[in-house]
């Protein structure tokens, strides 16, 4: 059974930095991407950055410059390093686990982290 669990998270004020991490644990392949995707009220779920394990990125047009997304294939972990915080960042950020298997593509899901930027 494979978990995903996200911590960090909170409150910030517009400007300022803020870190989440994410780890997964349970049959995990060597070969997976990871990323974090976010959904305010009343909107759609979108992709805010992605990272293979082999490292190749891709990120939302709109945190570009902003967000750093990283990863310790070692630890299972994936990291999203976002500064330059802005109000229309605010959202449930969720971590996301994507594998293959028997060529089929398996999506896992953390439980979601609230990120508010407001002053």
């Amino acid at each position: 059974q494979v978990q995903v669990v996200e911590s960090g998270g909170g409150l910030v004020q517009p400007g300022g930095s803020l870190g989440l991490s994410c780890t997964a644990s349970g049959m995990i392949f060597s070969s997976n991407a990871m990323g974090w995707y976010r959904q305010a009220p009343g909107k759609q779920r979108e992709l805010v950055a992605a990272i293979t394990s082999g490292g190749r990125t891709n990120y939302a047009d709109s945190v570009k410059g902003r967000f750093t997304i990283s990863r310790d294939n070692a630890k299972k972990t994936v990291y999203l390093q976002m500064n330059s915080l802005k109000p229309e960042d605010t959202a449930v950020y969720y971590c996301n686990l994507r594998q293959s298997w028997l060529g089929r593509e398996y999506d896992y899901w953390g439980q979601g982290t609230q990120v508010t930027v407001s002053s």
